[in-house]
């Protein structure tokens, strides 16, 4: 037998033969030397195993790019689902934040007999706290929970300012009608505010527009005559008989422009012509709109809201009367009057629908920030004046 150091000496001798076979079988024609050589054979074979490298690798490279998609558009998902999660945790913190600030509301009602004034409890803001702290948690071990939570808001009497509202009055149901002597006091504001005064009976129509088209619109125009009747707006064109059964695309209503929107804010004063972006934000400190008509509060309204609904009365006079408040805030009518007097304004005569020391309607502003949630929201909170009981108007997110 052959021996196993024949065998190893043997073994090169054969692979060359098989290679000189393979190479053999490339000869040209008429038995000729190969084309190329022996080396031709042995590079032909190294590119062919490059080539297979290269495509290993292309779909290596294909695999890791789709796998990486995969795990990136996983972990995109799951950001979006925990983001979900901290914004509605932060909402809910929110919603408590506003239910404690209506508790605080009603129990000051309870306690002040009437009457609302800058110094009650209710208008003392709240710094930005962490909530761990605010619930009293501080020391415990507990208080890692809210570790990562803050709060922070104010409470903002709105009336205070003066309400768009009350440039159309409703002295019936269905009757809609200017009311001359609030169309007076905006202008006189818009006047001391350095914006054109006429703008005052625009906003007035446009908000008789809105209104009209409102659900009123579907009831039936009151009856009027006689001499000392008033006139009504219809939504036809002023004569108080463009009312109709048919809403919606088959109204035969005579106006021919699409009805202006309710307004909801400062902010729609932009559509009324005339009003510029300036103008609204000089105007936003002293004017809001409420869903219905209000007094001024005089305890909380600011010298200029004051100048301008008390007829005869300037700024300066308004600032004298707002230091002095200060000291001692009025707590019926009797003394506003006894103030506008000593203020220099004379036949002081005060509606109640007009002037008050007491508030309905408060406007919330909240701050939540848990972790990388945050919510800033105001709320419009209504307070009875005879239960107490608030309620919750509407609810608006700055963004």
């Amino acid at each position: 037998m052959m021996g196993v150091e024949a065998m190893r000496a043997w073994l090169p001798v054969r692979r060359g033969a098989a290679s000189s076979r393979a190479c053999a079988r490339r000869r040209g024609p008429h038995g000729h030397r190969p084309l190329h050589g022996p080396h031709h054979c042995s590079h032909q074979a190294g590119r062919e195993r490059g080539a297979a490298i290269i495509s290993a690798l292309l779909v290596v490279a294909l695999s890791a790019i789709l796998v990486a998609g995969m795990l990136y558009r996983q972990q995109v998902q799951i950001r979006r689902i925990e983001n979900q999660r901290l914004l509605a945790q932060a909402q809910w913190v929110s919603r408590g934040a506003l239910d404690w600030t209506r508790l605080i509301l009603r129990s000051e009602a309870d306690s002040s007999g009437g009457i609302t004034y800058l110094g009650g409890v209710w208008g003392v803001p709240i710094a930005k706290t962490r909530l761990s702290d605010f619930l009293g948690q501080i020391g415990e071990k507990r208080a890692q929970e809210g570790s990562d939570t803050y709060l922070s808001g104010s409470i903002e009497d709105a009336e205070a300012k003066f309400n768009l509202r009350n440039l159309v009055s409703s002295p019936a149901p269905g009757t809609l009608q200017l009311d001359i002597a609030q169309i007076q006091a905006f202008q006189r504001l818009l006047t001391t505010l350095g914006i054109n005064g006429q703008l005052a009976k625009t906003t007035a129509i446009q908000i008789r527009l809105a209104l009209l088209h409102s659900a009123t619109r579907f009831q039936a125009p009151p009856l009027t005559g006689g001499p000392g009747s008033t006139t009504t707006i219809g939504s036809g064109g002023g004569d108080g008989s463009g009312f109709t059964d048919k809403p919606g695309m088959d109204d035969d209503s005579s106006d021919t422009g699409v009805p202006p929107l309710q307004m909801t804010s400062v902010d729609s004063l932009l559509d009324v012509p005339g009003f510029t972006s300036e103008q609204v934000a000089r105007l936003r400190p002293f004017v809001t709109v409420l869903p219905t008509a209000t007094p001024i509060n005089m305890n909380t309204a600011t010298a200029e809201v004051i100048a301008a609904v008390v007829p005869g009365m300037n700024v300066s006079n308004a600032q004298a009367l707002v230091a002095r408040r200060e000291t001692v805030f009025f707590r019926n009518v009797g003394d506003v009057t006894l103030a506008l007097q000593a203020a220099g304004v004379q036949n002081v005569l005060i509606d109640p629908n007009q002037l008050d020391v007491n508030t309905s309607y408060f406007l919330v502003h909240g701050r939540v920030q848990h972790e990388r949630a945050e919510v800033d929201r105001t709320t419009l909170v209504y307070r009875d004046s005879l239960t107490h009981t608030t309620r919750i108007v509407r609810v608006r997110d700055q963004l």
